[in-house]
């Protein structure tokens, strides 16, 4: 029955014409009752689910519901639109003028500087040039005379992209643009896109389109802290707005796309920089507001001059605000460099002023020194250093040197360069893998077999290399490739320990085979390395640091061992507040494991033996336990000294650079001296510095490295009768070298033709240590060079390695090292 039938029967029924209460009306009849009976009665308002339909008919809209569904949306949408542009107001542009401050601290709390939004200048528009008036417009916003003010598509791309949480930025037209630098904040979010919606709608209402450009070129960033055409002009090219010609118009334009990428200031954005200005000039043309005849007078970049820096810049102060900035911007996606500049913001960072100070007093005293430009022109200028000092199982940089100071032309932070080649620094690396991974020339249940400190490997200079499958490696003149030493001694099988203590070249590149350059590399990223700043590591020389790794770094991958493995990210800030208001995400990071314990304890325990015995003597005045390494790159170009304390990690490079060229030189004749070693100035530098810095710091053993691995000696090594000492038992720390021990009684002369090989690890004719046993042998099994001997081995300088002695002989005789010649990767 339809709903009028249902309602006709209901009326009959109250007059008394239904069906009697006997039920003669038949079961069929007494249906039809009861349905009537049970009929909608009163009309719904809305008829929904919908009566008298069955299945799924019962719950679809009917065309008329569709259509009242519509037209209530539509109408509350358009009615919250007309509200909310009815409330949006327009804010006053006097408040621009108010400048705010972005303030550092330092890990004390106390102020370090200062710098903000203080470089703007409002000016009418007719006191900047038509040249970048137009230049911008051909750049940002071709149709900004015509258009109404808005890109719906650009706006839905962007709000997509936003759903997505992928890049926002584009698309948006000059008048869009304006509203943003003008009136609300950077950040990319879609309550801000809205209310940059409705101002837009506002401002292309009220004003006509020269007072929206004119607001567009004030309230504009150029970089170089310049907000506005005006202070772009002066940061840039030193003249008005308004004299700005074709050429310097269309790079200024180029800068509003991100001056940050496109500030032809740093050398990487040269390229880039010159690209977008090129083509801007093009689309100049191409919109008339120029001919090719004034495009065809645009042939040489316009190179802005040389950056003014703020006094509050000065010394380390620049370098410092530098690395707190990249943390920031990489911590906070939110927070870009306009937002930064735009001022607002207080940053408390991690440096301490004490030791700050202390690391520039360090370099500053090693250049006095060492350098004289003035007498040796051609040597001693262009001089670089570069330096980190973080806390381990922290990541806290404390201290860092990155120039002589913007206030000297020095604009780049050395000590997030990553450029300079980090040399034998690198070896570490590949010990710690072999001690992790293992070596894929011996196999313990099916796996590559871990090995310690012990193990032995050819160090004998122009040795051939081989890969794990025993086949030659080939170099690139197509002949078997041979490995140099930092010397040409003969020094026979050593123990991988002498090999870092020493330095030697050739042990390592054949151990980087062994264990896989790959697997190295790997390693040395979980250390705190960036992959980025890897060199290939298929190449053979990978293991000797053709890598370029920043200062932060290198200290960061050592603080690693410090950290019994421990890899903790470096930090420069602890806390940023935005307007008020504390951002998440800044301050320390959760320590990851990138080593066993037991293996960064072992490299540690050999890095111990560098500094007391090895290439990094110099750092015996600091009075405690020190590890590290030093590092020369090949024609000596660089020089590295990583040390580091159980409380402090410190990184030291050196180097030589024409800053007009961005070319890397020699440092040999540097100072006076025919080469520079790690060993040398950079670890003076370290240990003038860590005085200081540790002046109230306890005095702190590292932990006693546990046996790690097995000797696992490269093919050919001569078998010992004797076990070979732990990594506990030979070149200790505390052990006194052997020049410390003249009162040593001189070794008897031997009857019997004795089996040592000079140069590698192996118990003397001294009596066993309780520690320490001795398999009896009627012969001789001393093996010159090393601590078990009673002939004295060599200490080594910065600028020598040991010499070595080559076959046995019928008795130990004393080496004397041969000097060192230049040029050569190796210390």
């Amino acid at each position: 029955m339809t709903r009028a039938e249902m309602r006709k029967a209901a009326q009959k029924k109250g007059k008394g014409g239904g069906a009697d209460a006997g039920g003669t009306g038949g079961a069929g009849g007494g249906r039809r009752g009861a349905a009537a009976a049970a009929g909608p009665g009163k009309k719904r308002f809305i008829d929904y689910p919908r009566f008298g339909k069955t299945g799924v008919r019962r719950w679809l809209p009917s065309w008329k519901q569709w259509l009242s569904g519509f037209l209530l949306v539509f109408g509350c949408f358009v009615g919250l639109v007309f509200y909310l542009y009815q409330t949006t107001e327009i804010p006053n542009m006097n408040e621009l003028v108010k400048g705010q401050n972005t303030i550092y601290y330092w890990a004390d709390g106390s102020e370090m500087t200062r710098k903000g939004q203080t470089n703007r200048q409002i000016v009418p528009l007719d006191e900047i040039s038509p040249n970048l008036q137009n230049a911008v417009i051909a750049a940002e916003n071709q149709s900004f005379r015509e258009d109404s003010g808005i890109d719906p598509k650009g706006m839905m791309r962007a709000v997509y992209n936003m759903a997505k949480g992928g890049e926002t930025q584009g698309a948006s037209t000059i008048t869009q643009q304006y509203v943003k630098n003008a009136y609300l904040s950077q950040e990319q979010t879609l309550s801000r896109k809205v209310r940059e919606f409705f101002i837009t709608l506002k401002i292309n209402q009220k004003l006509d389109k020269p007072e929206i450009l004119k607001g567009y070129l004030n309230t504009s960033w150029f970089g170089r802290g310049a907000n506005g055409a005006q202070a772009a002009a002066q940061a840039y090219y030193g003249i008005d707005a308004k004299d700005l010609d074709v050429c310097q118009s269309a790079m200024l334009a180029g800068l509003l796309k991100g001056a940050a990428y496109y500030d032809p200031t740093n050398p990487a954005n040269k390229e880039r920089a010159e690209g977008r200005w090129a083509w801007i000039l093009d689309q100049m043309v191409k919109t008339k507001a120029i001919t090719p005849e004034d495009r065809a007078k645009c042939t040489t970049f316009p190179t802005p001059v040389p950056l003014k820096p703020s006094t509050n810049m000065n010394g380390e102060i620049s370098y410092l605000v530098d690395t707190a900035n990249k943390y920031v911007l990489n911590n906070d996606k939110s927070i870009t460099q306009q937002v930064i500049d735009k001022g607002g913001l207080k940053i408390y960072t991690t440096f301490e002023k004490d030791k700050v100070d202390a690391l520039k007093k360090a370099v500053d005293d090693v250049k006095a020194e060492n350098l004289n430009p003035q007498k040796r022109p051609d040597n001693d200028t262009n001089i670089q250093f570069g330096s980190a000092s973080i806390r381990p199982s922290d990541g806290a940089i404390i201290a860092l040197y990155g120039g002589d100071g913007v206030e000297n032309g020095h604009f780049d932070n050395n000590a997030d360069a990553t450029g300079v080649q980090v040399g034998s620094t690198f070896k570490p690396f590949v010990l710690a893998t072999a001690m992790q991974v293992g070596v894929q020339t011996a196999k313990e249940d099916g796996k590559p077999k871990r090995i310690n400190a012990d193990s032995r490997y050819l160090a004998d200079d122009l040795s051939e290399i081989r890969k794990p499958d025993g086949s030659l490696v080939i170099g690139d003149d197509g002949k078997p490739y041979k490995q140099k030493n930092e010397d040409t001694s003969k020094h026979g099988y050593v123990s991988l320990r002498q090999a870092m203590q020493f330095s030697y070249n050739v042990p390592f590149v054949q151990l980087n085979q062994d264990v896989g350059g790959q697997n190295v590399a790997d390693i040395a990223v979980q250390m705190g390395v960036k992959k980025d700043s890897l060199a290939d590591p298929k190449t053979a020389t990978f293991p000797l640091g053709t890598s370029t790794i920043s200062p932060i770094r290198m200290a960061t991958a050592y603080g690693t061992l410090a950290a019994s493995g421990k890899e903790s990210e470096p930090y420069s800030v602890t806390k940023v507040e935005v307007d008020g208001k504390e951002r998440p995400g800044f301050g320390k990071k959760e320590a990851k494991v990138a080593l066993e314990p037991t293996v960064a304890d072992n490299v540690t325990d050999v890095l111990v033996n560098v500094a007391a015995k090895g290439t990094g003597t110099k750092t015996l005045a600091l009075g405690r336990p020190v590890a590290g390494k030093t590092g020369t790159t090949d024609q000596n170009k660089s020089a590295w000294w990583v040390g580091y304390t159980p409380q402090l990690v410190t990184s030291v490079a050196m180097w030589r650079e024409d800053p007009s060229k961005h070319e890397r030189q020699s440092l040999n004749g540097t100072g006076g001296k025919a080469s520079i070693h790690g060993g040398d100035i950079p670890t003076d530098v370290f240990t003038r510095y860590m005085k200081v810095a540790l002046a109230n710091e306890k005095v702190l053993d590292f932990p006693s490295p546990q046996p790690v691995g097995s000797e696992v000696d490269s093919s050919g090594a001569p078998s010992t009768p004797t076990a070979a000492p732990t990594p506990t038992m030979t070149d200790s720390p505390s052990a006194p070298t052997q020049t410390q021990q003249p009162t040593q009684p001189a070794p008897p002369q031997p009857t019997q033709t004795p089996t040592c090989v000079p140069g590698v690890d192996c118990p003397g004719d001294q009596q066993p240590t309780p520690t320490k046993t001795k398999t009896p042998h009627p012969t001789n099994t001393c093996l010159l060079g090393l601590p078990g001997c009673q002939t004295q081995q060599p200490t080594p300088t910065d600028t020598t390695t040991p010499g070595g002695g080559g076959k046995p002989t019928g008795k130990p005789t004393q080496t004397t090292p041969p000097p060192a010649p230049p040029g050569v990767a190796g210390q």
